[in-house]
């Protein structure tokens, strides 16, 4: 996979169907300012993903209080994400989701991100974090059978802030309220010092 760690993330243009059920055409340069949480997933009306853009969903305040706009996308068209919006959870949908699906038919998104599925062709379960300026800070890809952890990407968004607020780096384990590490050698020492015993 193509490794946009601390680099400008591609930006592209594509049809998403948007919060209110209408479809626009969407870039990743119309969210600069805001962090932005990309996540690729493979095809609507399949057996893991539901579960995972319905987390995204029951999540969303939790990312708008951090500033972030979550995009999702698959290579389905523009009108099946609407069947699928509005087909009730109950019945395999996902619901009125509250955030867009990026429809990536022409499969440029997914390539320009590097998660085209080799066996299947769909893409895989991507997630890319990028901050105010587009630089991507934080990328996990997952094969097809497993679903993604959305709470770690709100710790990883988390961890972004946190660096950018206090300039002080997070070591293993690190969650909001939990003690950060000056990057330098006595960061270092003291961190360990004080909490090498519950890593």
């Amino acid at each position: 996979m193509t490794n946009f760690i601390g680099k400008a993330a591609p930006d592209f243009s594509a049809p998403a169907v948007m919060a209110d059920g209408t479809t626009k055409t969407v870039s990743l340069s119309d969210y600069a300012g805001q962090y932005v949480a990309l996540f690729f997933y493979p095809k609507d009306f399949t057996f893991v993903c539901p579960s995972e853009l319905i987390a995204f969903d029951h999540r969303i305040a939790e990312f708008e209080k951090r500033g972030v706009q979550v995009l999702g996308v698959s290579m389905d068209d523009a009108e099946t994400h609407a069947r699928w919006r509005d087909t009730a959870i109950n019945d395999g949908g996902v619901g009125p989701l509250k955030y867009p699906l990026i429809a990536d038919t022409d499969k440029k998104l997914s390539e320009a991100y590097d998660v085209v599925h080799a066996d299947s062709g769909f893409s895989a379960r991507g997630t890319f974090l990028m901050d105010p300026e587009g630089v991507c800070w934080h990328a996990v890809v997952n094969n097809l059978p497993l679903g993604r952890d959305v709470d770690e990407l709100l710790r990883a968004v988390d961890g972004v802030q946190f660096f950018k607020e206090n300039g002080e780096v997070c070591p293993a384990g690190w969650s909001a309220g939990k003690a950060g590490m000056a990057p330098n050698d006595e960061g270092v020492k003291s961190y360990l010092t004080d909490h090498a015993g519950s890593l």
